[in-house]
Protein backbone atom coordinates (compact mmCIF):
# COMPACT_ATOMS: atom_id res chain seq x y z
CA UNK A 1 0.00 0.00 0.00
CA UNK A 2 1.47 3.32 -1.02
CA UNK A 3 1.28 6.38 1.12
CA UNK A 4 -0.82 9.32 -0.04
CA UNK A 5 1.28 12.21 -1.34
CA UNK A 6 0.41 15.87 -1.01
CA UNK A 7 1.42 18.39 -3.63
CA UNK A 8 2.71 21.71 -2.36
CA UNK A 9 5.56 24.16 -2.80
CA UNK A 10 8.56 24.58 -0.50
CA UNK A 11 10.37 27.89 -0.82
CA UNK A 12 13.97 27.29 0.11
CA UNK A 13 16.78 29.85 -0.20
CA UNK A 14 14.57 32.01 -2.41
CA UNK A 15 13.67 29.23 -4.87
CA UNK A 16 10.25 27.59 -5.14
CA UNK A 17 10.29 23.79 -5.28
CA UNK A 18 7.06 21.97 -6.19
CA UNK A 19 7.02 18.67 -4.28
CA UNK A 20 4.68 15.72 -3.78
CA UNK A 21 5.39 14.24 -0.36
CA UNK A 22 3.71 12.10 2.27
CA UNK A 23 2.14 14.15 5.08
CA UNK A 24 4.54 12.65 7.60
CA UNK A 25 7.77 13.55 5.71
CA UNK A 26 10.00 15.58 8.03
CA UNK A 27 11.34 18.88 6.75
CA UNK A 28 14.91 17.65 7.32
CA UNK A 29 14.27 14.62 5.12
CA UNK A 30 12.54 16.70 2.43
CA UNK A 31 15.48 19.11 2.31
CA UNK A 32 18.12 16.40 2.18
CA UNK A 33 16.49 13.62 0.17
CA UNK A 34 13.87 15.33 -1.97
CA UNK A 35 15.61 18.65 -2.70
CA UNK A 36 19.25 17.48 -2.47
CA UNK A 37 20.22 20.19 0.06
CA UNK A 38 22.49 18.01 2.16
CA UNK A 39 23.97 20.87 4.18
CA UNK A 40 21.19 20.33 6.70
CA UNK A 41 22.51 17.53 8.90
CA UNK A 42 20.45 15.11 10.95
CA UNK A 43 22.01 14.09 14.25
CA UNK A 44 19.79 13.03 17.12
CA UNK A 45 16.41 13.10 15.32
CA UNK A 46 14.87 14.34 18.59
CA UNK A 47 15.47 18.10 18.31
CA UNK A 48 18.22 18.08 20.92
CA UNK A 49 21.50 18.49 19.02
CA UNK A 50 20.64 21.36 16.67
CA UNK A 51 22.50 19.98 13.65
CA UNK A 52 19.30 20.13 11.57
CA UNK A 53 18.50 23.77 12.41
CA UNK A 54 17.22 25.84 9.49
CA UNK A 55 15.54 29.23 9.40
CA UNK A 56 11.79 29.25 8.86
CA UNK A 57 10.63 32.81 8.22
CA UNK A 58 13.91 33.95 9.77
CA UNK A 59 13.55 31.97 13.01
CA UNK A 60 15.70 28.95 13.90
CA UNK A 61 13.71 25.71 13.77
CA UNK A 62 14.77 22.10 14.26
CA UNK A 63 13.85 20.66 10.88
CA UNK A 64 13.71 17.12 12.28
CA UNK A 65 10.72 18.12 14.41
CA UNK A 66 8.37 19.58 11.82
CA UNK A 67 6.61 18.10 8.85
CA UNK A 68 7.57 19.49 5.45
CA UNK A 69 3.92 20.12 4.59
CA UNK A 70 3.67 22.53 7.55
CA UNK A 71 6.37 24.72 6.01
CA UNK A 72 4.60 25.17 2.67
CA UNK A 73 3.81 28.88 3.16
CA UNK A 74 7.13 29.77 4.79
CA UNK A 75 10.49 31.02 3.56
CA UNK A 76 13.09 28.41 4.52
CA UNK A 77 16.79 29.22 4.67
CA UNK A 78 19.33 26.43 4.90
CA UNK A 79 23.07 26.75 5.38
CA UNK A 80 23.39 26.83 1.59
CA UNK A 81 21.39 30.08 1.60
CA UNK A 82 23.71 31.96 3.98
CA UNK A 83 26.21 33.00 1.33
CA UNK A 84 26.23 36.54 0.00
CA UNK A 85 24.43 37.21 -3.28
CA UNK A 86 27.79 37.33 -5.09
CA UNK A 87 28.64 33.81 -3.89
CA UNK A 88 31.14 34.86 -1.25
CA UNK A 89 30.88 33.65 2.32
CA UNK A 90 28.27 35.36 4.46
CA UNK A 91 29.35 37.01 7.73
CA UNK A 92 28.71 33.95 9.90
CA UNK A 93 30.48 31.61 7.49
CA UNK A 94 33.43 34.03 7.20
CA UNK A 95 33.64 34.33 10.98
CA UNK A 96 33.70 30.54 11.43
CA UNK A 97 36.55 30.36 8.93
CA UNK A 98 38.54 33.17 10.54
CA UNK A 99 37.98 32.01 14.13
CA UNK A 100 38.45 28.27 13.52
CA UNK A 101 34.88 27.67 14.73
CA UNK A 102 34.62 24.11 13.46
CA UNK A 103 36.46 20.86 13.50
CA UNK A 104 34.58 17.89 12.10
CA UNK A 105 31.88 20.20 10.72
CA UNK A 106 28.87 18.01 11.41
CA UNK A 107 27.21 20.47 13.79
CA UNK A 108 28.32 23.55 11.83
CA UNK A 109 25.25 24.08 9.59
CA UNK A 110 22.99 24.22 12.65
CA UNK A 111 25.31 26.66 14.39
CA UNK A 112 25.56 28.87 11.29
CA UNK A 113 21.80 29.19 10.85
CA UNK A 114 21.22 29.69 14.59
CA UNK A 115 23.87 32.42 14.75
CA UNK A 116 22.61 34.13 11.59
CA UNK A 117 19.18 34.53 13.24
CA UNK A 118 20.77 35.45 16.56
CA UNK A 119 22.85 38.33 15.24
CA UNK A 120 19.92 39.57 13.17
CA UNK A 121 17.94 39.82 16.44
CA UNK A 122 20.90 41.11 18.47
CA UNK A 123 23.51 42.79 16.24
CA UNK A 124 25.87 43.57 19.14
CA UNK A 125 25.84 40.61 21.52
CA UNK A 126 27.92 40.69 24.67
CA UNK A 127 30.21 37.73 25.33
CA UNK A 128 27.54 36.17 27.57
CA UNK A 129 24.82 36.78 24.99
CA UNK A 130 27.03 35.15 22.33
CA UNK A 131 27.41 32.11 24.60
CA UNK A 132 23.67 31.97 25.22
CA UNK A 133 23.03 32.26 21.47
CA UNK A 134 24.74 28.93 20.80
CA UNK A 135 23.81 27.14 24.03
CA UNK A 136 21.06 25.11 22.33
CA UNK A 137 23.38 23.49 19.79
CA UNK A 138 25.68 20.60 20.61
CA UNK A 139 29.27 20.24 19.43
CA UNK A 140 31.43 17.31 20.45
CA UNK A 141 34.72 18.64 19.04
CA UNK A 142 35.45 22.31 19.67
CA UNK A 143 34.75 23.11 23.30
CA UNK A 144 32.72 26.13 22.06
CA UNK A 145 35.39 28.80 22.69
CA UNK A 146 36.05 29.42 19.01
CA UNK A 147 32.35 29.19 18.21
CA UNK A 148 31.65 32.02 20.67
CA UNK A 149 34.51 34.01 19.13
CA UNK A 150 32.92 33.37 15.72
CA UNK A 151 29.59 34.76 16.98
CA UNK A 152 31.32 37.95 18.09
CA UNK A 153 33.25 38.22 14.81
CA UNK A 154 30.13 37.51 12.71
CA UNK A 155 28.27 40.28 14.53
CA UNK A 156 31.17 42.64 13.78
CA UNK A 157 31.23 41.67 10.10
CA UNK A 158 27.44 41.99 9.80
CA UNK A 159 27.44 45.43 11.49
CA UNK A 160 30.17 46.81 9.25
CA UNK A 161 28.68 45.26 6.14
CA UNK A 162 32.08 44.06 5.03
CA UNK A 163 33.21 40.67 3.98
CA UNK A 164 36.82 39.85 3.57
CA UNK A 165 38.32 38.00 0.68
CA UNK A 166 39.18 34.43 1.48
CA UNK A 167 41.99 34.65 3.99
CA UNK A 168 45.40 33.18 3.54
CA UNK A 169 45.91 29.87 5.27
CA UNK A 170 46.04 30.68 8.98
CA UNK A 171 49.23 30.25 10.92
CA UNK A 172 48.90 27.22 13.17
CA UNK A 173 48.52 27.94 16.87
CA UNK A 174 50.63 26.10 19.38
CA UNK A 175 49.84 22.41 19.17
CA UNK A 176 47.95 22.65 15.86
CA UNK A 177 48.97 20.89 12.68
CA UNK A 178 49.82 23.04 9.67
CA UNK A 179 47.06 23.84 7.19
CA UNK A 180 47.02 21.55 4.19
CA UNK A 181 45.29 22.83 1.06
CA UNK A 182 43.52 19.83 -0.45
CA UNK A 183 40.42 19.65 -2.53
CA UNK A 184 39.90 15.92 -2.90
CA UNK A 185 37.09 14.06 -1.16
CA UNK A 186 39.42 12.48 1.40
CA UNK A 187 40.55 15.85 2.73
CA UNK A 188 37.27 16.39 4.60
CA UNK A 189 37.55 13.07 6.40
CA UNK A 190 41.14 13.54 7.51
CA UNK A 191 41.94 10.06 6.25
CA UNK A 192 44.17 11.21 3.41
CA UNK A 193 44.58 9.54 0.07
Amino acid sequence: MSEERHQFVLTVNGTSHPVALPARRLLSDALRHDLGLTGTHVGCEHGVCGACTVLVDGRPVRSCLIFAVSAQDAEITTVEGLTNSDGTLGPVQQAFLECHGLQCGFCTPGFLTTIAAGIRANPSPTHEEARDMVAGNLCRCTGYQNIVKAVERAAELARTGTHADAPEAPEPESGQLEYEDRDDDNASTGLGA
